[in-house]
């Protein structure tokens, strides 16, 4: 029975997580029935309630949801790297606690996987931002495809499934200051690319400030 850990990482989400805990769990009807589920929630940090609505959540389901506290907020890519070391699934999904990813392309994902695909990417194709933050991305993104990964999508992408043999490689690499995901097409592996629309944060505010970016 093939099993993915679905890694989220949490920073000021106290509004997000009841919410997405409830959605991720119904969106596992969607799956064939063997799938195995873990949900590896890294709190990275935060000052509000997330950590105790991530221990709700575990206490719901204690079986399949693995809680991962860090000592202070080391940014979100060092956040998923953390959840990376700790997933126990045969493929993992990287994906927002907020839901601008939607959740229901995870399926569609995971039948790539189930069909040898190792890495699936969904990329951003449309985003429900600012002016100013779409044409941010679209600038940083232009930037690394014309000087670092051409074989990235044009709109870049944070919501990916990738296979096993993949995770193990990226933390075998032990790199600092990356972006963790990234790395991930630099592997050079086979992948498919699925677009999507971003959607517009709901609750909350987001803290992946200008600065942080």
């Amino acid at each position: 029975m093939p099993k993915i850990s679905i890694i989220i990482p949490c920073y000021f989400n106290e509004q997000n997580i009841p919410v997405s805990s409830k959605v991720l769990v119904e969106n596992e009807a969607n799956f064939p029935p063997s799938t195995l589920f873990e949900y590896v929630m890294v709190d990275d940090g935060s000052k509000d309630n997330t950590y105790q609505e991530l221990l709700t959540f575990h206490r719901q389901y204690p079986s399949k949801v693995k809680i991962i506290k860090l000592a202070g907020n080391v940014g979100s890519y060092n956040a998923i790297l953390a959840g990376m070391k700790h997933a126990t699934g045969d493929c993992c999904c990287i994906t927002s606690a907020d839901l601008q990813d939607p959740v229901e392309l995870i399926p569609k994902m995971f039948a790539h996987w189930s069909n040898g695909v190792k890495l699936v990417m969904a990329n951003r194709e449309k985003r429900e931002d600012s002016f100013f933050q779409r044409n941010f991305s679209n600038l940083f993104h232009f930037l690394v495809r014309k000087f670092a990964l051409s074989n990235i999508p044009s709109g870049g992408f944070d919501f990916v499934l990738f296979d096993k043999k993949l995770k193990d490689e990226v933390i075998k690499m032990n790199e600092k200051n990356t972006n963790t995901l990234y790395l991930l097409p630099w592997l050079g592996y086979d992948f498919v690319v699925i677009p999507y629309t971003r959607r517009k944060r709901t609750l909350g505010k987001s803290r992946w400030t200008l600065a942080k970016k």
